[in-house]
């Protein structure tokens, strides 16, 4: 019985490919891929010579019988158009179905847009919340935000040229203010980050043309006085954060900025916990 492997590829620059993906890409019976001519430059590129198969969101059910039948005479590799496969793309339905028939299904990790974005925002990476696209209707983007604008966590979006800047309005309306990473075009020749508030980001893009995919890395809601956690609340947070290799010092200066309570007060919490 073959394995299911889902292979991460370059989200733009090809030296990202990894030496791992290449080999299990050659070694596959089959490639699932989201847009065969696309993937299909990539294997040119790798002289990767693996027979192709379409997998896309019009015809991913009726795909998978066929996928299967292939894993049960050796591996199949699923790729995406670019970085991680079933993160916003086309793959969970497959997974599921390879797991249920009992077979093996490993990761080849990689690029992944989101995370990139992410560890190079400057903004909190300890806990996230990646909701992908936002939706293409205005009330329906207001929805979606007005669901998230009360959590503490770190919001990840994706968007389109198209509607970057009124996704970047709805944000400023819904959202507020806040700190703000626009990543575009992550590494390829116009690659770019923008850094600042949220109504300087509408400002900037406004005067730009409409050119590359972007990601969106949103500031989280800060905590006031007035929501301040509850002592249970900031001991189940220390709880977890001491299973880590963090120190005191940063676990506090971390909670202390999500909680409303004083560094100091946690610091000693921590100490005495330990």
């Amino acid at each position: 019985m073959g394995t299911l492997y889902l292979v991460a590829t370059p989200i733009g620059n090809l030296e990202d490919m990894s030496p791992r993906a290449v080999r299990i890409l050659k070694e596959a019976v089959l490639i699932a891929a989201e847009d065969t001519r696309h993937t299909g430059k990539l294997l040119k590129h790798f002289g990767i010579e693996t027979p192709l198969t379409s997998y896309f969101e019009h015809n991913k059910l009726a795909k998978l019988d066929f996928i299967l039948e292939k894993l049960s005479t050796g591996d199949v590799a699923l790729v995406s158009d670019a970085g991680t496969p079933a993160i916003n793309d086309p793959g969970y339905e497959l997974v599921r179905a390879a797991l249920a028939s009992g077979f093996d299904v490993k990761p080849v990790p990689g690029p992944s847009a989101p995370l990139a974005a992410l560890t190079v925002s400057g903004l909190p990476t300890d806990s996230f919340l990646y909701l992908g696209y936002l939706p293409h209707k205005t009330s329906e983007r207001h929805k979606v935000l007005e669901q998230v604008e009360n959590l503490s966590y770190t919001l990840i979006f994706l968007e389109s040229p198209y509607r970057i800047v009124e996704s970047l309005e709805n944000l400023l309306s819904v959202l507020g203010d806040r700190r703000i990473c626009v990543a575009r075009e992550m590494t390829k020749m116009f690659e770019e980050y923008w850094r600042g508030t949220i109504s300087g980001a509408v400002a900037y893009f406004k005067s730009q043309p409409a050119r590359g995919e972007f990601t969106l890395v949103v500031e989280g809601k800060k905590k006031n006085e007035s929501e301040k956690w509850t002592e249970e609340e900031l001991l189940a947070a220390i709880k977890e954060k001491l299973m880590s290799e963090k120190s005191a010092k940063e676990i506090s200066a971390e909670l202390a900025e999500q909680s409303g309570w004083n560094k100091k007060e946690i610091y000693a919490i921590i100490n005495k916990m330990r």
